[in-house]
């Protein structure tokens, strides 16, 4: 797989300019509390429904909530390992990528690009409820708040790996397996919020 980002710049503060309309510059930009909050409160109108608008017990419901966060965590080490990852070659491919993930390779300290903007992140909601409720009708209600609250805790995570020391606990794991990744080995650790995916497929950090 190909190498991306600035391997020997661990500390690489500062950002880099992807468009040079202003505008679009700006708007390429959000704080990490905004599609967290966006996903939060459309996990709790879409649970709300589900609970109050169909006759499918809470019971049931909630472990489809859980099947939608175990999903999710499928989804964000397989985007982050072949979609982010992608080989550039291509010049188009090699655009696209950096545009989408190298460009956080070569600047992981810029806090303002680890999420997508608030309107990309609404779009991919609404695409997501249209696409879940074609395939599963009401059960959507519940699926969709779980795969989101998947979401917001892999910006949360991937967020505080990028601003915070480590705890002095189990979490810990996510912090070195994240640095491992930027800053040793971009072919292992692609999950980010759980490292579940990575052990099961065999893209853990190999131990010294």
């Amino acid at each position: 797989m190909k190498k991306i980002g600035r391997l020997d710049r661990p500390d690489n503060f500062g950002s880099a300019k992807i468009f040079s309309n202003p505008i679009l510059e700006r708007i390429s930009r959000t704080h990490i509390s905004i599609p967290i909050t966006l996903f939060l409160v459309i996990s709790s109108v879409s649970l709300y429904f589900g609970m109050t608008a169909t006759s499918i017990p809470f019971s049931f419901g909630f472990a489809i909530l859980v099947l939608g966060l175990f999903v999710f965590t499928f989804l964000e080490y397989m985007m982050h390992k072949h979609f982010f990852h992608m080989e550039p070659n291509t010049p188009i491919r090699s655009k696209l990528q950096y545009g989408i993930h190298g460009v956080h390779h070569d600047y992981p300290k810029d806090k303002d690009r680890l999420a997508m903007p608030p309107f990309v992140s609404a779009a991919y909601v609404a695409v997501l409820h249209l696409v879940f409720t074609l395939l599963i009708g009401d059960y959507a209600l519940y699926f969709l708040p779980g795969f989101l609250i998947g979401y917001a805790t892999y910006l949360g995570v991937h967020y505080a790996v990028h601003a915070y020391n480590p705890p002095e606990n189990i979490l810990k794991i996510l912090w070195k397996n994240h640095a491992i990744h930027h800053y040793k080995d971009p072919d292992t650790a692609f999950g980010v919020s759980s490292p579940l995916w990575d052990y099961l497929l065999g893209t853990l950090p190999k131990k010294e």
